[in-house]
């Protein structure tokens, strides 16, 4: 497999196959809303977009980066999330990073969203699809985020099949200055649990894929067989 490791910068063109991957935090919160029984995430252009849609539709739930605000219901921490049930609600999700890369390979034929409690799914869809050519956005630091990096970096080896230890990987992202971030308290809206969650491997069976539907950029989980299903009976 052919794998281009890029920021949101550096996306000159629309590639075929994109994985967006924002550990810290959109799409681990992504990945918990699924698990929290939401039907879909819809991924906001901005604040503004989202309070209009909200707006809307009342009965959607909104999410943003950083403190509680007016119009939002939920902030962008999977520690906060986690005990709130979704069962069949849309979500609106607007975040400085996460959100901004899958917009921005919006018109890609494939679009998956990552983070590392996906990653075994995200590989496996990869394998399903036989891609050749994945460009991986690494949404965070204009591209140089240690996190993002080393999930994107994770995803590529073990979308080829091979046997990757993840424990390097994960180490770099847990050392990584969002991580930093996030427990000394600088970034708001945050929960003590926060960064331990980011950092759980595979926690979750789906992947999650992103796709145009009457002009709004939509999220949902998707079913990945496991190995175990691939083989003949």
């Amino acid at each position: 497999m052919d794998a281009r490791f890029l920021g949101i910068a550096e996306l000159a063109e629309a590639p075929s196959v994109a994985v967006v991957v924002d550990v810290m935090r959109a799409f681990t919160v992504a990945a918990w809303v699924f698990a929290q029984r939401a039907e879909k995430i819809v991924l906001a252009e901005s604040l503004d977009e989202a309070l209009a849609l909200k707006a809307r539709h009342p009965d959607w739930v909104a999410i943003k980066d950083g403190p509680p605000a007016p119009g939002f219901d939920i902030v962008n921490s999977p520690g906060m999330l986690r005990s709130i049930d979704l069962g069949g609600r849309t979500v609106v999700q607007k975040t400085t990073a996460g959100t901004v890369g899958a917009l921005a390979v919006k018109e890609a034929s494939l679009v998956l969203c990552a983070g590392f409690v996906v990653a075994e799914a995200t590989a496996r869809l990869l394998r399903t699809r036989k891609s050749d050519r994945v460009t991986f956005v690494v949404t965070g630091e204009d591209g140089r985020a240690d996190e993002d990096l080393a999930c994107a970096q994770y995803i590529a080896r073990r979308a080829t099949g091979a046997g990757t230890d993840a424990a390097e990987f994960l180490r770099r992202a847990a050392e990584s200055r969002a991580a930093a971030e996030l427990a000394e308290g600088v970034r708001q809206g945050v929960h003590p649990d926060d960064v331990a969650l980011c950092l759980e491997l595979d926690r979750f069976p789906f992947a999650m894929v992103a796709a145009l539907e009457d002009s709004l950029m939509v999220l949902r989980p998707c079913a990945v067989p496991s190995p175990a299903d691939d083989a003949p009976i």
